[in-house]
C-alpha cells in the first residue's frame, strides 16, 4: 500500500525560512529583479503571500479554481506582517490530520491533501531560493528542506511534462557536484 508522508512539518520549516528571508527585505530591495523573470522582488513577495493564502483556502475546503491568489501589496515595510497573517491562516487550515487524506482541488488537479502539502513545500522552498538569490546577501538556505522539495519536484514535474501551459521551464543543466539548492532551482527551470 502506498502512503504519502505528512509534509506539514517541512511546510512549517519552509514558512520559517520565508519569515527569516522576509525580515531581511528592505524597501530599497523591492524593485530588484528575481530569477522569476516576470517578477520584481515586490511582485514575487506578493505571489508568495498570495500562494500561501490559496494553500490555506484549499485546506479550508475551497477549490483552487474558485479563488485568485490574493494580492495584498502591503506598505514597503509591511511584508513580514503580511506573511505572518498568511502563514497563520495556512497553519490553522491544515492542522487537522484528516485533511491529509481528503480529496483536495489544487491548481494542478484533484489530489489527496498530503500530496497538495508536498506540492506547496516544493513551491515555497523554490521561492525561498528565488528570494535569497534576488537579495544576494548569502542567506543560508535549509539543505534538508531543499532535498524534500527536489524529491517532490522530480516526482511531480518530470522533464516530459514541461509543455505549454505548465508554469515551469525545461530542466536546466547544472554542474557536477552542484548543491541541492542549485539542483532544485535548475529542476524547476530557473537559470542557475
Amino acid at each position: 500500500m502506498n502512503t504519502v508522508q505528512d509534509a506539514r512539518p517541512q511546510y512549517l520549516t519552509a514558512l520559517g525560512q520565508l519569515e527569516k528571508l522576509f525580515a531581511t527585505v528592505t524597501p530599497a530591495d523591492l524593485e530588484r529583479p528575481t530569477p522569476c523573470a516576470e517578477f520584481t522582488l515586490r511582485q514575487l513577495l506578493n505571489h508568495v503571500v498570495g500562494g500561501i493564502h490559496r494553500f490555506a483556502y484549499l485546506g479550508e475546503g475551497g477549490r483552487a479554481e474558485d479563488v485568485v491568489a490574493a494580492i495584498e501589496d502591503p506598505s514597503d515595510d509591511g511584508w513580514s506582517a503580511a506573511l505572518g497573517r498568511a502563514a497563520a491562516r495556512a497553519t490553522a487550515a491544515w492542522a487537522d490530520d484528516a485533511k491529509l487524506g481528503r480529496p483536495t482541488f489544487a491548481p494542478w488537479g484533484e489530489a489527496p491533501g498530503a500530496v497538495v502539502v508536498g506540492g506547496y513545500v516544493m513551491e515555497t522552498a523554490t521561492h525561498c531560493w528565488d528570494i535569497a538569490t534576488a537579495l544576494g546577501t548569502g542567506f543560508v538556505l535549509d539543505d534538508g528542506l531543499a532535498h524534500t522539495a527536489l524529491a517532490v519536484a522530480e516526482l511531480v514535474l518530470p522533464p516530459e511534462a514541461r509543455v505549454e501551459g505548465v508554469p515551469f521551464s525545461p530542466v536546466r543543466p547544472v554542474a557536477d557536484g552542484a548543491d541541492v539548492h542549485t539542483r532544485l532551482a535548475a529542476w524547476t527551470g530557473r537559470a542557475v
